[in-house]
């Protein structure tokens, strides 16, 4: 068969094609490996160089006109298919649109949002301070002595010094952000420090960073009892219950004289033990009058100006009402968890009626 009628045959087959398997079927007999618009061309090695001459742009242009042909009804198919669908297919416009993906507040920032309502309805306002800290700040002026083991290497994360005295530090508590703002303001003041804390621990309970909050009152006549007070409303807004029950037991710290560690009352609901009631106690915090030395070293008169100071993790405290069991899954990045304990910043629980609700 010449190559005109091959391509007049192929032309044909490919205009009855009625569909892309049909098409296909017609580009593999024409074109394909062992097609005859193919075999045709292989012919041309076997001919004499006139007749390559005569032949060769009959059969290239069979084929070329062949493949066009293909191509035009290749796209004449898909666009009948595309259009049969849109007769077929509708999109409900009304319908709610798929959510996307979102991100949640980790439970260390809402506990730290939690935190900050409720202070500010006592009349607190938030302090910061770096958390690279020199000697003075983080020891010194808060009463903790040379030979204290709270320096010692097991305990604190210190800083690379080129020049001479004591290294810095990374903050091992964030008491030095009082001692700064006694340093600059003048009584009365009312503040909380929240932020990272370093110390070289880790377990269960314990990360070599974690999240501290402490407080500081500054004024004149201020004694325990308004300590105690500050503690319990704070506890109660917290935890959203009025059963709270505080036990003060005598401690020691180098900054606060006297010193008090800080239990709540706990019960067992539902199989796990909650903050409220009586049936035995934990330790949340630790708190006590600030010391004279620590208001001296300030700058301010202890004679005329008292104080308290109290302070704990916001890691545990999150633990506590949230119902977590491992320090160390807040610092994991594992989303499982962060979809389980996340919030949702469009419908996070707040505090906003406030401490006196």
């Amino acid at each position: 068969m010449s190559p005109q009628e091959l391509q007049s045959t192929y032309e044909a087959k490919v205009a009855d094609a009625g569909d892309a398997a049909a098409l296909e079927a017609v580009r593999v007999a024409a074109l394909g490996k062992q097609g005859e618009i193919t075999q045709l061309l292989k012919t041309l090695g076997k001919m004499s160089p006139d007749e390559r001459k005569t032949e060769g742009p009959k059969i290239h242009a069979a084929r070329q006109a062949v493949q066009d042909a293909i191509e035009a009804k290749k796209a004449e198919l898909e666009k009948a298919e595309l259009d049969a669908r849109l007769k077929t297919e509708t999109l409900d416009l009304s319908l709610p649109a798929d959510e996307a993906p979102r991100g949640s507040v980790h439970p260390v920032s809402q506990v730290m949002d939690e935190l900050a309502e409720i202070f500010a309805d006592l009349g607190f306002k938030v302090a910061e301070g770096p958390e690279i800290e020199d000697d003075w700040h983080n020891f010194g002026a808060l009463n903790i002595p040379e030979a204290h083991p709270a320096r010692a290497m097991q305990d604190t994360f210190y800083v690379e010094n080129d020049g001479e005295g004591a290294p810095p530090v990374l903050r091992t508590h964030t008491s030095p952000v009082q001692i700064r703002t006694m340093m600059t303001e003048q009584p009365p003041i009312r503040i909380i420090a929240p932020g990272r804390v370093y110390r070289s621990d880790s377990d269960a309970t314990h990360t070599p960073m974690f999240h501290q909050i402490e407080g500081l009152v500054i004024d004149k006549g201020v004694h325990l009892g308004h300590l105690k007070w500050t503690l319990e409303t704070f506890l109660k807004a917290f935890f959203e219950r009025d059963d709270i029950v505080l036990r003060l037991r005598p401690s020691y710290f180098p900054f606060t004289e006297p010193s008090a560690e800080v239990d709540v009352g706990w019960s067992v609901e539902k199989g796990r033990r909650v903050v409220g009631g009586q049936e035995g106690w934990m330790e949340v915090l630790g708190s006590g009058m600030v010391h004279p030395k620590v208001i001296a070293n300030c700058g301010l008169d202890p004679d005329e100006y008292q104080g308290f100071a109290f302070g704990c993790g916001i890691d545990r405290l999150a633990m506590l009402k949230y119902g977590m069991d491992d320090l160390r899954a807040f610092f994991d990045g594992d989303l499982r968890w962060l979809r389980h304990y996340g919030f949702n910043f469009l419908d996070q629980p707040t505090l906003s009626a406030g401490v006196g609700a």
